[in-house]
């Protein structure tokens, strides 16, 4: 699946309190987005975070990119800014009906 943009805005609220002077994006802010852009393009439900890494901090403005691949009851998904990643993990998914 190519890579899909995972845009969070520049003017986001959460840059205020997440640091004053120095803002990133909190990696709360990263996973929701995640998720929200995984149930969009695979019509799954994620049920939970198995596991999460945060390797580099994002800068408001940045333009991230979300890949993903799901198995079974997973995703597997990568958050880059180019070439640098920023986070990686593992969703699970709702079983299918």
């Amino acid at each position: 699946m190519p890579a899909l943009p995972l845009p969070i805005p520049a003017d986001h609220p959460a840059f205020a309190g997440h640091f004053p002077g120095r803002p990133i994006v909190p990696g709360v802010v990263l996973l929701d987005q995640a998720q929200l852009a995984i149930e969009s393009a695979s019509g799954q439900q994620v049920s939970g975070l198995a596991m999460a890494k945060f390797l580099s901090p994002a800068l408001p403005g940045e333009a991230l990119e979300l890949d993903f691949s799901t198995s079974g009851d997973s995703a597997r998904f990568e958050i880059r800014c180019a070439e640098r990643k920023v986070a990686s993990g593992r969703f699970t998914l709702e079983p299918r009906a």
